[in-house]
């Protein structure tokens, strides 16, 4: 009797936080930070896009979002007006750099068997077509057809090639993994669950990490995985390089056309996570590479002006905890240090480079934060040299900072199964990101100056 009334209670409690979009408040002072928060979404379940793609126009007025059955809208950031660009359920890659046109996939048609994969893209075994839609006018073009068992997930600055891989050879059969059929569509993730050696159940966050680990070992014993460009104007495809890793988080650089960051996907303690190449395949270069076990650095994502590369780091795992950075031209290393509260799922950067932000994670993840539901504002500080003397090689060291917070929203109501996933709006005057708060999924926007 006692287990019933409790799965009573725990019904009436969700369906009460389980608001619709009229009950929703579109407007609000958060009381713990008195920072304005706006709802910039007027239909339930409509999501913006992951931290490193691309989501604004190229005049910086709207943000790219998806719908709830899955094709893409625009929101005006001033008037909040929502405009449907493209219906049913397709694949956004990125907004291009240089026409602001939203790129995205779809399957060829005639085929409905298509499913999103490991990175990022769309896989059909009769292919699928690379779409652009003009943000202004809606309307629509076909870029490039792309072959069986290939998905890209990349546009480059000057909107030339696309990214993608693709497994060379007949994948090997799929490791038993502790993923439940089916994903929630609350959260965008698959259902993962697994008991620990010690006969408890997991936390989401490890049986999550046991996935990982689970698929990263069938990738390397399987055939090698090959990251490829593929030409817009030709469709000509092209190796760049191929490995027996887990390739994944595929960006191109926001300036720079030649320049690919890729990943080794898997946990990342046990992968030398990221990578930069050339699109001709030369420069391979690892940028962090670990000076003590259990250090591990991931999250990866290029600053607006391509010159620095930002990416999550601790050191070691769930202890002390950094953004670390990268000068693409001289090699030069920035750390700036951040408390557990303070680690975010995802971080990101300004268009100038002044700023930082942050959107928190739950007492599950991978800092254990007691108190790390928050977004977060960081304003980056060097640690002056003593008296003004320098250290005479300290060209070569690392330069550290420290990140001085302040919160935003309080996201304690949120579920962090969904990723806040913080972009900063063109005019730096918002933050924006996604959120079950209220329980539907919603974007948001919180003002970074306080009234």
């Amino acid at each position: 009797m006692r287990h019933s009334k409790t799965l009573i209670l725990v019904s009436i409690l969700a369906g009460a936080r389980c608001l619709s979009a009229a009950d929703i408040p579109t407007d609000w002072i958060d009381p713990d930070t008195g920072h304005r928060v706006v709802r910039l979404s007027r239909d339930d379940n409509t999501q913006s896009l992951y931290f490193h793609q691309n989501a604004y126009t190229k005049d910086g007025r709207k943000i790219i979002v998806t719908t709830a059955d899955g094709g893409i809208a625009t929101i005006n950031l001033a008037t909040r007006e929502t405009k449907l660009l493209v219906p049913g359920r397709v694949n956004v890659l990125v907004t291009g750099h240089q026409t602001g046109d939203v790129f995205f996939t779809k399957p060829a048609p005639g085929d409905a068997t298509a499913a999103p994969s490991a990175d990022g893209g769309m896989r059909n075994p009769n292919g699928l077509i690379v779409y652009a839609a003009n943000t202004d006018s809606g309307a629509v073009r076909e870029v490039v057809k792309l072959p069986a068992g290939r998905g890209v997930s990349s546009l480059n600055a000057d909107e030339t090639l696309l990214l993608g891989s693709y497994v060379d050879g007949a994948p090997p059969p799929t490791p038993a993994t502790n993923r439940l059929p089916g994903t929630d569509a609350r959260f965008g993730q698959p259902n993962y669950e697994a008991v620990g050696a010690d006969g408890k159940p997991m936390t989401y966050a490890d049986a999550k990490d046991l996935r990982l680990h689970n698929t990263l070992m069938a990738t390397r014993a399987g055939p090698p995985r090959v990251l490829f460009t593929i030409s817009t104007k030709t469709g000509e495809i092209k190796k760049v390089l191929a490995e027996h890793e887990w390739l994944g988080h595929m960006q191109f650089s926001p300036t720079d056309p030649t320049l690919i960051m890729f990943c080794h996907e898997g946990t990342w303690h046990e992968v030398d996570r990221i990578w930069t190449v050339h699109t001709d395949g030369t420069g391979l270069t690892l940028m962090h590479k670990r000076t003590m076990n259990m250090e591990i650095a991931g999250h990866e994502f290029f600053a607006a002006d391509g010159k620095m590369i930002w990416y999550d780091l601790q050191t070691p795992r769930g202890q002390d905890f950094w953004l670390g950075g990268y000068a693409l031209a001289t090699g030069k290393r920035t750390w700036y240090h951040l408390e557990r509260n303070e680690w975010s799922v995802h971080f990101n950067v300004s268009p100038d480079g002044s700023l930082f932000a942050g959107d928190g994670g739950d007492s599950e993840m991978v800092a254990r934060a007691p108190d790390g539901k928050w977004i977060n504002l960081f304003r980056p500080e060097r640690v002056p040299d003593v008296a003004g003397i320098k250290n005479p090689g300290s060209d070569s060291l690392i330069d550290i900072g420290v990140f001085h917070a302040e919160r935003l929203v309080n996201m304690s109501k949120h579920d962090y199964r969904l990723e806040p996933n913080v972009t900063f709006s063109p005019d730096m005057k918002w933050i924006i990101f996604r959120s079950n708060m209220h329980g539907p999924i919603h974007v948001y926007a919180v003002e970074i100056a306080k009234h």
